[in-house]
């Protein structure tokens, strides 16, 4: 297996540095997530970012932070860019993929309510230092078929999360596509699609391990 590690805000790619770019995020994209959380389906992907900043190693120790109420998990398969994408079709899009693995968009769930219902952004609850771990990366060209990835994520021995890329209002080809459509995608970047439903609270001492299909494994601790 060819894996891809974060290091001091860079990826290492087939022995190439890429400097860690930013992180765009896909809210909404499971129907069942958008139903648990009362929100309407998008008509379109609903997007937003995360900057390098955000991204920690998963497999090193969930640090949160206190005093700002509950920190939801959400599971996720994440695309490592490999190459520019601007305005890019499906093909090219997923072309442009160098490596595949998961990522947990931390979320300060209170904060984020709030500012949602002042008509805010969401930054503020989605977009802290460590609000992004990811995995290390396998190679995309291991990916035989980009429908049939499942995520799982389980909590002190109990599932929590799964999620198949079929299940995806937007599929992973059509959804870099779009993005490319308003942000060009650079090397190094990060695509992460979206969560199904599960979505919960995390607090210290949990045991996390999160699984992407017969590729990849990831345990993790939060203190």
């Amino acid at each position: 297996m060819v894996s891809h590690s974060i290091f001091n805000s860079k990826i290492l790619v087939k022995n190439t540095l890429l400097p860690l770019g930013k992180i765009v995020c896909v809210g909404r994209n499971y129907a069942e997530h958008a139903a648990e959380l009362n929100n309407p389906v998008p008509e379109q992907p609903l997007l937003f970012i995360k900057p390098a900043t955000s991204a920690v190693a998963m497999h090193e120790f969930l640090h949160l932070p206190q005093g700002v109420g509950d920190v939801h998990y959400e599971t996720e398969i994440a695309l490592l860019i490999g190459q520019p994408l601007s305005k890019a079709t499906a093909i090219e899009a997923l072309a442009g993929v160098v490596g595949v693995g998961l990522a947990l968009d931390l979320t300060l769930r209170d904060l984020q309510t709030k500012l949602k219902q002042q008509g805010h952004p969401w930054e503020r609850a989605k977009a802290w230092d460590g609000a992004c771990p990811l995995s290390d990366f396998v190679a995309a060209e291991q990916v035989t078929d980009w429908q049939a990835l499942e995520l799982s994520l389980s909590i002190n021995g109990v599932e929590k999360q799964r999620g198949k890329a079929c299940q995806m209002l937007t599929p992973i080809a059509e959804l870099l596509s779009h993005i490319s459509q308003t942000f060009t995608l650079l090397p190094g970047d990060v695509v992460i699609t979206g969560t199904p439903a599960g979505v919960g609270k995390l607090a210290a001492g949990d045991r996390l391990q999160l699984e992407l299909t017969d590729l990849l494994k990831v345990t993790t601790q939060v203190v």
